[in-house]
């Protein structure tokens, strides 16, 4: 028995160096043009090779020691995971404290952030971490909480989300600028606009499923980049909307300094616009939950039922007698609300707007996070954005990497790169998301959490 163990841990090894080696070999393939050499210009503006062959060495050790760790020891350990959860899967076990009141405690330490934020690093230090961390992540939560009851939901590849996300701030920002309404009437105009455009790509691509479907959406969010460009008339092209106006507390206190009921001359607090960011914090954590509140809505009603009986077999759908016209218009422009509301509440946290803000690339970051948190979990989803948009903010404060690099190297500019890399580590290790099962909405008796094995490849 020992020798058999022995000659196990032996054959583990020696594969795991030779995957080690075979992962090496590639990523020196893979990172020697984009790594290991650097265009640049010299005194005379002629071009040159900066050769960066250590850093090439740091993307290759990393590899191959990430991979040898990945086969010696991480795979192992899954497989036992996966063994002692099976032989457990029997047992009844009972969920921890923070399970069960994890919506509590996550809720209760969003209120709490912009005061602990402010008590850490004072009003005026605060503004970076309740803007840049808090703000741009409940933007993307929001937004990957709408595109869920398209994708996750209803099972409808959208590839043009952000469109809707253009529509919201392009409505808030021209329709404030002409005729000066404020930001509570024009958010539910914004997403009414947007509901409307959502019903309007639905129609035509009422008979698509699955590429042709993404083809399709794909193109109508360009279609919406390129009137934004082209239409200067109204929307003055590449050159945007400046000036929008900020958002007010109700009407009551304004945020302008020159307001007779400025916010901060009303409390005699010293001016500062981490203020403006902390309000505009609040704002968005609402509307994020008015999103999860009516996703959650609408998933126990029938209509969020014959969204999931869509996603899971069309013709299915259509056998049981669901209008699937209605059922796929509805998602589409339930989703395109809440992107029309997300995109209003983006014009107000800018004060400007441009074409350059809704590119294809947004849409791909909204899906990602859709897709890596668990289509259909909005608790996944939510971690999904936190960990994806969160660390990629966090690269900005890694300062320290120009002493290891040189004072050239800005840690930014590889975040594509990483948030690539995370997306292949994360979907080869969970395909299903972050979250892999999920409650159904309809059951007998008692409710059991549904495990990724059981449902659809992709919809955990």
């Amino acid at each position: 028995m020992t020798n058999k163990l022995e000659n196990a841990g032996g054959d583990l090894t020696a594969r795991a160096l030779r995957e080690a080696f075979y992962a090496g070999l590639i990523s020196l393939g893979l990172f020697f043009l984009f790594v290991g050499l650097k265009s640049d210009q010299n005194i005379l503006n002629e071009l040159i090779l900066v050769q960066r062959w250590g850093l090439l060495a740091v993307f290759v050790i990393v590899a191959a020691v990430g991979r040898f760790f990945v086969v010696a020891y991480l795979q192992p350990l899954n497989a036992r995971r996966k063994a002692s959860k099976d032989a457990a899967a029997t047992t009844e076990t009972r969920e921890g404290y923070i399970k069960r009141n994890f919506t509590v405690i996550a809720g209760v330490l969003l209120i709490l952030y912009p005061i602990l934020a402010v008590a850490l690093f004072g009003v005026q230090g605060s503004l970076k971490w309740v803007d840049n961390f808090g703000i741009q992540i409940l933007i993307y939560v929001m937004l990957a909480w709408g595109l869920n009851i398209v994708v996750g939901l209803a099972g409808l590849l959208d590839l043009g989300y952000v469109a809707f996300y253009a529509v919201g701030a392009y409505s808030y920002a021209l329709l404030s600028s002409h005729f000066g309404l404020s930001f509570w009437l024009l958010l539910p105009i914004a997403g009414l606009l947007a509901a409307c455009w959502g019903v309007v790509l639905g129609f035509p691509v009422l008979r698509l499923r699955g590429d042709y479907l993404a083809i399709v959406t794909l193109a109508f969010g360009e279609i919406i980049r390129l009137v934004l460009i082209n239409w200067t008339e109204v929307t003055k092209g590449t050159f945007g909307v400046s000036g929008i106006a900020k958002a007010s507390v109700f009407g009551i206190w304004s945020f302008d300094i020159s307001a007779p009921n400025n916010f901060a001359k009303y409390f005699d607090l010293p001016m500062s616009s981490a203020y403006y960011k902390i309000f505009l914090f609040y704002l968005i954590l609402a509307l994020a939950a008015l999103t999860a509140y009516v996703t959650i809505r609408l998933r126990r009603m029938p209509i969020g039922r014959a969204w999931e009986a869509l996603r899971e077999d069309e013709i299915a759908c259509r056998s049981l007698g669901i209008n699937t016209v209605t059922t796929k218009l509805t998602a589409f422009a339930t989703g395109a609300m809440f992107g029309g509301f997300a995109g209003s509440f983006f014009a107000v946290r800018q004060g400007f707007v441009s074409p350059e803000s809704f590119v294809f690339l947004e849409s791909a970051v909204i899906l990602a996070i859709v897709v890596l948190g668990g289509m259909g979990s909005l608790t996944g989803i939510a971690i999904a954005a936190v960990v994806m948009i969160g660390g990629t903010e966090i690269l900005r404060e890694l300062t320290f990497l120009k002493s290891i690099f040189g004072p050239d190297f800005t840690p930014e500019l590889y975040r594509m790169l990483i948030f690539g890399l995370a997306m292949v580590v994360v979907m080869v290790w969970k395909p299903r998301g972050f979250v892999g099962s999920r409650e159904p909405t309809a059951f007998l008796n008692e409710r059991k959490a549904v495990s990724g094995s059981f449902t659809k490849e992709g919809h955990g």
